[in-house]
């Protein structure tokens, strides 16, 4: 059991009604790491409060222990319970939350702010927020990164294309994880645009101090005071392959689905018979040349009709597999909580040796599924099972693909070249 501290104040607006407001965070973690970012927080709270404009209330927020805190306190706030944890309820309400920046310092001084923008489940905030930060680091000379990577000066050399590439495949691999990569993504589950800014503190020459963070952060909350709606003009569905240029959802949907179009040309190749395993391969015979005097006798003709299996064949494979699936989401969770109760163990090992013993009793699952009637134990009854299993795969990862473009491809990149070379054969 975690226990932990939430602290957070809220600056009013003098001129408007608290309907609506916005969150400045810094996550406050057992030592000096992110101390400067709380005092940065502590120091614009007081600037702020002295300015009459804001037109929306000013969160600022402190949370402890990172992801589980911030989780906290968005479900106290928004008074729901998605997950376990419990909280008592907050001291105080203010508006909807329109935008959240989450800060994280690790010196009092920097060479370059890092923007983080990979959420929960792939989510992404709006490509104006995203601007907006580009467009005030430009504007105070503050160097920006993405994926701590900066862009190349010459553009369009082959360097630069390279760096660019791999950027975006950074990019890819962050938000195919799932995984939040800073305090905003769990912004982003209650349709609030966040970004996380990292200061970096490298060798670089060029190294700015608290005050020119300050203006930079200033101005961008200045400029989320002035909006009359929720950023939604821009896209969602995105790639950075740096920080002035993106790559649209109109762009990367049709390499994935050239990808998936493999499946589809696999399935027709296999629904429309495929190679005839056991087919003589030598050339037919030539019909005899007729004799009027000698007498016509009709040859039998012989049928061979091929057994094909009936659908309900198809079922115990499509339950065993979603069995394994249920297994993997369901039991690590439930061994987690029976180790940790009667056995030493931690429960991140207890997660480890339940997906462990999961796997292990499933690489017995292909050795005895043809026993249980699966197909006959025919090929053609294999081929039916293959054309389902293909079917199955472009249709999930399609759906998957819509919603975490990332992870879909890296699925589809990893199981359809495999997917499509294995040949479907009866139990030796």
């Amino acid at each position: 059991m975690v226990r932990g501290t939430n602290v957070y104040g809220i600056l009013r607006a003098p001129r408007a009604a608290s309907t609506e407001a916005l969150v400045l965070t810094a996550p406050c973690t057992e030592g000096p790491r992110n101390n400067q970012a709380v005092g940065l927080l502590l120091a614009l709270a007081a600037y702020f409060r002295g300015q009459i404009y804001w037109a929306k209330d000013i969160i600022f927020l402190v949370n402890e222990h990172d992801l589980l805190g911030m989780e906290a306190w968005l479900e106290a706030y928004h008074d729901v319970n998605l997950t376990e944890i419990q909280s008592s309820g907050p001291l105080g309400r203010a508006g909807a939350i329109q935008a959240a920046v989450s800060l994280e310092l690790s010196s009092d001084v920097v060479t370059s702010l890092d923007v983080a923008v990979e959420g929960l489940n792939g989510q992404l905030p709006n490509l104006d927020l995203v601007n907006l930060f580009h467009a005030f680091c430009q504007k105070n000379g503050l160097l920006c990164t993405i994926q701590g990577k900066l862009p190349r000066p010459d553009g369009d050399s082959l360097p630069a294309y390279a760096r660019s590439l791999q950027t975006l495949l950074l990019m890819v691999l962050a938000q195919a994880s799932g995984r939040p990569h800073g305090d905003h993504g769990l912004f982003l589950r209650y349709r609030i645009e966040a970004v996380t800014l990292r200061g970096i503190n490298s060798f670089r020459q060029y190294k700015y101090d608290m005050t020119t963070l300050g203006k930079t952060l200033e101005g961008m909350f200045r400029k989320l005071n002035n909006l009359l709606e929720r950023l939604h003009q821009s896209y969602f569905f995105y790639l950075l392959p740096s920080l002035s240029r993106f790559v649209s959802i109109g762009l990367y949907m049709p390499a994935f689905g050239f990808i998936i179009l493999v499946l589809i040309l696999k399935i027709s190749f296999w629904g429309a018979g495929g190679p005839r395993r056991g087919q003589d391969p030598s050339p037919p015979l030539l019909p005899l040349p007729k004799d009027p005097h000698r007498p016509h006798h009709p040859l039998p003709v012989i049928s061979r009709q091929e057994s094909r299996p009936g659908l309900l064949a198809l079922v115990p494979p499509v339950l065993i597999c979603h069995a394994a699936g249920l297994a993997l989401y369901f039991l690590p969770v439930l061994g987690q909580r029976v180790a940790t109760q009667h056995f030493p163990v931690s429960e991140a090992e207890a997660v480890v040796l339940t997906l462990i013993a999961i796997y292990v009793a499933g690489m017995a699952l292909p050795h005895n599924t043809h026993r249980w009637g699966v197909t006959g134990g025919s090929d053609q009854g294999w081929v039916t099972l293959k054309l389902v299993t293909l079917l199955y795969l472009a249709l999930q990862l399609a759906c998957l693909a819509l919603l975490n473009f990332s992870l879909g491809f890296v699925l589809a990149a990893t199981m359809v070249p495999a997917a499509a070379a294995v040949r479907p054969t009866g139990p030796k």
